[in-house]
């Protein structure tokens, strides 16, 4: 009879053990937005090219006005790239990984934005070295944020940002970013613009944002259950 009991109780902590585990991935992915990309071409992101093949994608560290994005090899064993980022909100969240990107010239891969997580209503715009920057919003004829100085190597954590405007002036982040939730009328629906086409392909699944409580006392009254049906089996063989 102790044998039954050892087997149920372990039978249970087992299951309990795994649901946890699960939940606990979970919220690790929600917050550093894991993500496994593959890209059909080659893509440029800040200080280099990424050729085309599979990436992950994590955020690794979010502080007050910056974020910072690691990029490494298909298993997360290598990391290719550690990229300054800030919050680029969006309108309407979708339920798939969207990249958009920058406008290219001539024959060049494309240059990399911004990376949205699924669900999420803000994303990461890359922050580019302020000369490239200045290339690229003149040809998107749009702001791009640069980190301001040349100095090298930069501490991605203290690095000044700024903003490269089309007419290749500097400004505030703020001023020419929506850094923050925008503020949308309730009354008045209001279409979120069309991304670029992708060239990414999402393999994450959503992290799962459910109680597992119920899940976890359901299948404690099926270890129960199971326990007392081998307890039954065994005083019938007595």
């Amino acid at each position: 009879m102790k044998i039954v009991k050892t087997i149920s109780i372990m039978l249970a902590l087992t299951l309990l053990g795994a649901i946890f585990a699960s939940g606990a991935q979970a919220q690790l992915n929600a917050w550093n937005k894991k993500t496994v990309i593959t890209f059909s071409q080659p893509v440029e992101i800040p200080g280099q090219v990424l050729p085309a093949g599979t990436y992950t994608f994590a955020l690794v560290d979010s502080l007050s006005d910056r974020n910072i994005v690691r990029i490494f090899n298909a298993d997360g064993s290598q990391i290719i790239a550690t990229i300054l980022a800030i919050n680029n909100y969006r309108l309407k969240p979708t339920d798939q990984t969207v990249i958009k990107f920058e406008e290219r010239s001539g024959d060049n891969p494309e240059a990399m934005k911004a990376w949205f997580y699924p669900g999420d209503n803000f994303g990461q715009e890359f922050v580019y070295p302020r000369q490239r920057a200045i290339e690229l919003a003149v040809a998107e004829k749009e702001p791009v944020p640069a980190i301001a100085a040349e100095t090298l190597p930069l501490d991605l954590k203290t690095a000044p940002i700024v903003a490269v405007t089309p007419e290749q002036k500097e400004v505030p982040v703020a001023e020419a970013i929506t850094t923050t939730p925008p503020v949308t009328e309730t009354t008045t629906p209001v279409a979120a613009a069309d991304p670029k086409p992708l060239l990414a392909e999402n393999t994450t699944s959503l992290p799962k944002t459910a109680s597992p409580v119920p899940l976890i006392a359901l299948l404690g009254l099926a270890s129960l259950g199971c326990a007392f049906g081998v307890k039954r089996f065994a005083k019938q063989r007595s």
